[in-house]
């Protein structure tokens, strides 16, 4: 993968360090010899945790009905979600104060644990409790990588590596569910979780020892060592619990459901404003709105993206295994989106690409519930949606480009978990919004359409629209937040 041409210089280039690894000025590419074993290393994390995000969820209901739990499902996802909220603080922490080497292989390790449980699970809170624990590596990992590529890679080779970040995605989104389907169907869900740790040995032993070389130890050696933060360590846990009790309030329409509503953001609140940068809400210019801008877009985009398959069942009749295979070729595209960033070219119109990026994703949000107008063909969602993750792939790389150029290397890990908190916490955040709407306007009857088998069955078109055209307008905010990314001049 070529990037920027070496430039001539006369100066003799810098020993190496964890802050500033040593590159030629402006030249190299993210698989030259002094960065090939960590770009495959790290490149082949990615894949394996999107493996299993995509896997996972295809065994996930089957295992709730074996396991007798079918009415605890949900928890097995906010499981994942709240543990993982907490672990990317605690490795922003970990890796700003020794590096990301050691928060990486712990989380790894977890992740891996965490699906042995799953798989070895005998009841439903034992299943719970591995989800739990595989949440809590994934959250070390992915801000750990970050820490990693913010050390270890110069500016120029970046945009390059998140390029790469998505491009790992995409062979999982389309093998990923027929694998697991078919594994689930012929050998059982338990080896979808089983068998996935044995993959863990390939990149943690191609990528730890270039860690190790290249990017351990603290930012700057010479500096006094920080101590833990207490406080931000509070804060993870409450924005853990807040998050838990709003994903669960948002489950149950009743009046009863206020109180765990009302707690959960009485907690959430505070911890927030705590842990994401000052002047994130108010989408200060720099950082503060590259951080809003990540939680803007994947929240809008993933909360809609959810009801597409659901919509296309119910009121369309078509087959799960269509409906979702109508969502595949974003994978392609989103992979597409991301590359076009990478190129040199672009960097000195990067905001103004992002921001037009948003536009693409609110007006492919806006399409999709189009098809609800039986004159409308169902794939218009097929092209609607591949467009929409070609801007998806050009912002969510961008914000994760952005950030890193305007983080100081000894704060890169806590403004890397910033960034996957904003992520993560406006997922589900619009998707509690999304599903309260959904549900209010008569959106439950609709599962009936999926026993029946019946296109119309339980029709409630305008319970769709309410969750579409919501995100688009949200989706929209984004673009103007992306005119706002470029720091204030001093």
């Amino acid at each position: 993968m070529t990037v920027l041409e070496p430039r001539d210089t006369d100066v003799a280039p810098a020993p190496i360090s964890a802050a500033a690894p040593a590159t030629r000025n402006g030249g190299g590419s993210v698989l030259d010899r002094e960065h090939r074993a960590l770009s495959i290393g790290i490149v082949s994390v990615v894949l394996l945790i999107a493996f299993e995000a995509t896997a996972v969820g295809t065994a996930m209901p089957v295992a709730a009905r074996e396991l007798d739990g079918v009415s605890l499902y949900a928890f097995a996802f906010s499981a994942y979600f709240t543990t993982s909220l907490f672990g990317m603080v605690l490795s922003g922490q970990w890796s700003d104060r020794s590096g990301p080497l050691a928060p990486l292989a712990v989380g790894m390790s977890c992740f891996a644990a965490g699906l042995l449980l799953c798989g070895t699970a005998g009841a439903m809170w034992m299943f719970i409790l591995g989800r739990a624990v595989q949440g809590f590596g994934g959250g070390l990992v992915i801000v750990a990588l970050y820490v990693v590529i913010s050390r270890a890679y110069e500016e120029h080779l970046r945009p390059a590596m998140m390029a790469a970040f998505a491009a790992g995605w995409v062979v999982p989104s389309v093998v990923g569910p027929l694998a697991s389907g078919t594994i689930t169907e012929h050998l059982g869900w338990r080896w979808v979780f089983v068998g996935i740790p044995a993959l863990v040995v390939f990149p943690l032993a191609l990528a730890l020892p270039a860690i190790r070389r290249t990017a351990s130890g603290p930012a700057d050696p010479a500096a006094p060592v920080p101590g833990w933060d207490a406080r931000r360590i509070r804060l993870a846990l409450g924005i853990s619990f807040g998050a838990a009790l709003l994903q669960y309030a948002g489950q149950e329409l009743r009046w009863l459901s206020l109180l765990p509503a009302a707690v959960g953001t009485a907690l959430l609140v505070p911890a927030v404003r705590g842990l994401l940068p000052h002047g994130t809400y108010r989408a200060a210019r720099g950082l503060p709105s590259v951080i809003l801008l990540r939680g803007v877009a994947a929240g809008s985009f993933i909360a809609a993206e959810s009801f597409v398959p659901l919509m296309l069942v119910t009121q369309r009749g078509l087959s799960p295994t269509l409906a979702g295979l109508s969502l595949a070729v974003g994978g392609l595209t989103w992979a597409l989106g991301s590359w076009v960033q990478s190129r040199p070219g672009t960097e000195p119109y990067r905001e103004r690409l992002v921001a037009w990026s948003m536009v693409l994703v609110a007006l492919s949000i806006l399409a999709v519930p189009t098809v609800l107008i039986d004159a409308v063909p169902v794939w218009i969602v097929a092209v609607a949606w591949a467009f929409g993750c070609f801007g998806m792939g050009i912002a969510i790389a961008s914000t994760s480009v952005l950030l890193l150029k305007l983080s100081p290397p000894e704060e890169a890990g806590a403004n890397s978990a910033a960034l996957q908190i904003s992520d993560g916490l406006s997922n589900v955040l619009l998707l509690a919004v999304g599903g309260a709407a959904f549900a209010a306007l008569g959106g439950g009857a609709v599962g009936h359409a999926v026993t029946d088998g019946a296109a119309g069955a339980g029709s409630h078109p305008t319970a769709f629209a309410a969750v579409f055209v919501p995100m688009a307008v949200v989706a929209a905010v984004g673009a103007w937040v992306a005119t706002r990314l470029r720091a204030a001049a001093r």
